[in-house]
């Protein structure tokens, strides 16, 4: 067994167990998968007038404080939470000139290929960013991860857009200026019950290089929206590109911005 499965298998565990002592007894998006017992001493809910009854006497709780840069950069995952063989990047990788810059007919999967290629899933952002990038040295795989505040709404749209491309965008041919035909398929990748919005895909292009070896290329797209701040990042080469590793590290992400925004408001 390699390393970096081993590796990968780790940290998912980990950020597993944290999160689901951080998520206990909390509302989630999207249907959940085993029902909830209510913890021991817990009541059941109040009926639906009670409810509206209390709706009306109470204050909306006060909106949590922007997060600052400082804070945002504390937010970030670093290769110290990965271990090895992650380590700080050496530069951007090869594969993006060489497979992502390429034209397509399909209006959604061009989009695709432009968003990977420049790493704007977003757009420009309404407050601070901070991004990090960091290589598996073993599986010469590359993985960029941005925290970002953006507008909720505009999150939350590209996000839908995005789970539309496994359909949309399923198997379509594009064109590379180096690398050529290549045969692109985009499929869903699941993500763990993090934050409040989420969605994430897996891209592979095939084909075929000028000295006739083949080529393969694969890169995960993911975003989880936690408020007002946003995770988003990318995980890709021509190496075994974990899908374990994209999964753990945007739900040890969410849970680690969910704690600096709450020692943001503690410090209020």
């Amino acid at each position: 067994m390699t390393r970096a499965p081993a590796a990968a298998r780790a940290l998912l565990v980990s950020a597993l167990s944290a999160a689901a002592l951080l998520t206990a007894g909390a509302c989630v998006a999207g249907d959940p998968q085993v029902p909830r017992a209510l913890p021991q001493g817990v009541s059941e809910p109040p009926s639906a007038s009670a409810s509206a009854t209390a709706s009306a006497t109470e204050r909306p709780p006060p909106s949590p404080p922007a997060l600052n840069e400082a804070q945002i950069r504390a937010a970030l995952i670093t290769e110290a939470d990965l271990g090895e063989p992650w380590m700080a990047s050496r530069g951007a990788a090869t594969w993006r000139d060489g497979m992502l810059k390429a034209e397509t007919g399909n209006a959604d999967c061009r989009r695709l290929l432009d968003i990977l290629y420049t790493e704007e899933l977003f757009g420009a952002p309404a407050g601070p960013r901070a991004t990090v990038t960091l290589d598996d040295a073993y599986n010469d795989t590359q993985l960029r991860y941005q925290v970002a505040r953006y507008r909720p709404a505009d999150v939350d749209r590209v996000l839908a857009w995005l789970d539309t491309l496994p359909e949309k965008c399923e198997r379509f041919r594009a064109t590379a200026p180096r690398a050529g035909a290549q045969t692109v398929e985009v499929t869903r990748l699941p993500l763990p019950e993090a934050g409040d919005a989420r969605a994430a895909l897996r891209l592979a292009m095939t084909g075929e290089a000028s000295d006739g070896m083949p080529t393969y290329l694969a890169v995960d797209l993911a975003a989880v929206r936690v408020g007002e701040d946003t995770i988003t990042l990318t995980n890709g080469g021509f190496g075994a590109v974990l899908p374990e590793v994209t999964q753990a590290v945007a739900e040890l992400g969410a849970e680690r911005l969910v704690e600096v925004g709450r020692q943001a408001r503690v410090r209020v």
